[in-house]
């Protein structure tokens, strides 16, 4: 039982980067320990079990996957950086993915851990746009996407210097809009270098029991180097005097100290904890984007309903891509098909079931307040539009009730669940919109990190965490 009341450095929240933050830390011999409200870890990429069956949260793909032996990316520098063998993580690379535009997906990019799988596509589909394209490509691979100074700036304004069709311009946002950004409508360009890294100029891989497996591995490697966590225990009260966070109250009522507090729950999730408030800026706002995400069980695989090639769909039906807060509870007109089946395992394994997710925007007012009753039902109406909605992007099936035929269980998260389950105010997965690449704050020894610090993805979420410490303690210590 862990029973000390100071610290060299308190954790709040054990998600991807908290868990990475307090690795890195207690490699050095700090004395850390992480806070966690719930009875799991990971966050916004857990897992729960439902009748014995354990679903992934979060995890479509672990993004930024490179092959052994090439250097100079963020997934090498977090294995050195946590001293995590790349064997541990167990990474399956994709088979393809695509995004799909049109009705039923009339114009379509298809793209594989070979960038010059997308290059291809894009000269064959969009000849007049490829030197543009190429030219945009080589502006991507110069921008430094980890400068903690960087000055925010548009992304669709950069990326019009190079691509003049909206089509395009609209593919190409779409799968990185949807994996990572807290802006509606557009992305900062930093923001966006970093996603086009992570998915196009280097990819998608899972491993073979999925989000569990990347949790297992940092656990242990927390555990090894000495780290403490408290589950079911969370801070509930950052205490502040003389412009420092002299105590943390916690969920029990108990107080601890630390010299070091970083913070892995949100920028105005951190701020509420404040007391008395310190403000010597205007607190960043919730973000407005939400989602909601079916999760269809099969008896069977994908590929015998005809739906065995593609990794991730993403998917739009409309003359233009609009990355926004919709109106009503859901929109179905965009979205994120992905079926975990389509990762390539080996000749020897494949999964015991079929798995069919789909995840599209949502209003977190529309989903809030609403009596249980309502509640359920909505959730079971939207359950079957979604799932009408991405089958007008993937191949026919066999017969017209042979996904419900083959259907063994299903679940639906909506932004009610995130807000639960995490903290985000307004169900925001991506965070608040201003981000804080220094991941400072108005107390002097408390800093964020994680989504609203700016790294993006499940790599670049342990990245922040590993950045937070090293710059803000380690370098300082």
């Amino acid at each position: 039982m862990n029973t000390r009341s100071h610290y060299d450095v308190a954790i709040i929240g054990a998600g991807m980067s908290g868990l990475a933050a307090g690795i890195r830390l207690a490699h050095f011999g700090k004395r850390v320990c992480i806070f966690e409200r719930h009875n799991t870890v990971g966050g916004l990429n857990s897992f729960y079990s439902i009748g014995g069956r354990k679903f992934d949260v979060g995890l479509h793909a672990m993004t930024n996957y490179v092959r052994p032996g090439t250097k100079g990316t963020p997934l090498g520098k977090l294995l050195r950086q946590l001293r995590i063998d790349r064997d541990e993580f167990e990474l399956c690379e994709q088979k393809q993915s695509r995004v799909a535009f049109g009705p039923r997906g009339e114009t379509s990019l298809r793209f594989t851990n070979d960038f010059g799988v997308l290059e291809s596509e894009v000269a064959a589909r969009f000849p007049g746009q490829i030197d543009g394209f190429r030219r945009l490509t080589t502006t991507v691979r110069s921008f430094d996407d980890v400068s903690l100074d960087a000055a925010p700036v548009s992304a669709r304004q950069i990326v019009r210097q190079h691509i003049t069709d909206p089509l395009l311009e609209d593919m190409l946002f779409c799968p990185l809009m949807y994996y990572g950004s807290a802006t509606e409508h557009d992305m900062e360009f930093g923001q966006f270098v970093i996603m086009f890294k992570a998915l196009f100029l280097e990819g998608f891989a899972r491993p073979f029991d999925g989000v569990r497996v990347i949790l297992r591995v940092l656990l242990e490697k927390y555990r090894a180097a000495g780290g403490e966590r408290r589950m079911k225990c969370g801070v509930k009260q950052i205490i502040s005097h003389d412009g420092r966070a002299t105590a943390l109250v916690l969920d029990t009522g108990d107080e601890i100290s630390a010299d070091q507090v970083i913070s892995s729950i949100g920028a105005p999730e951190t701020a509420r904890l404040i007391q008395p408030a310190v403000l010597t800026a205007p607190p960043a706002a919730p973000g407005r984007l939400s989602f909601v995400e079916t999760i269809t069980i099969l008896d069977r695989q994908p590929a015998a309903l005809g739906w065995g090639n593609d990794t991730i769909i993403f998917f739009n039906d409309s003359a233009r891509f609009d990355y926004a807060c919709p109106g009503a509870q859901v929109d179905p007109r965009s979205g994120v098909i992905c079926i975990p089946n389509n990762f390539d395992y080996g000749p020897e394994l494949q999964l015991p079931e079929g798995i069919f997710r789909c995840t599209c925007l949502a209003n977190y007012a529309q989903w809030a307040h609403l009596p249980d009753d309502v509640y359920q039902a909505d959730k079971q109406r939207w359950y079957q539009a979604l799932q009408k909605s991405a089958q007008r992007f993937l191949p026919a099936l066999p017969t017209p009730d042979a996904l419900s035929v083959a259907t063994v269980t299903t679940d639906m998260f909506t932004p009610r669940t995130i807000t639960k389950f995490t903290g985000h105010l307004g169900g925001a997965i991506y965070g608040a919109t201003q981000k804080n690449r220094q991941g400072r704050t108005d107390l002097a020894n408390l800093y964020l990190c994680g989504t609203d610090q700016g790294f993006l993805g499940i790599v670049g979420a342990m990245l922040s965490g590993i950045s937070m410490a090293n710059y803000h303690i380690l370098q300082k210590g």
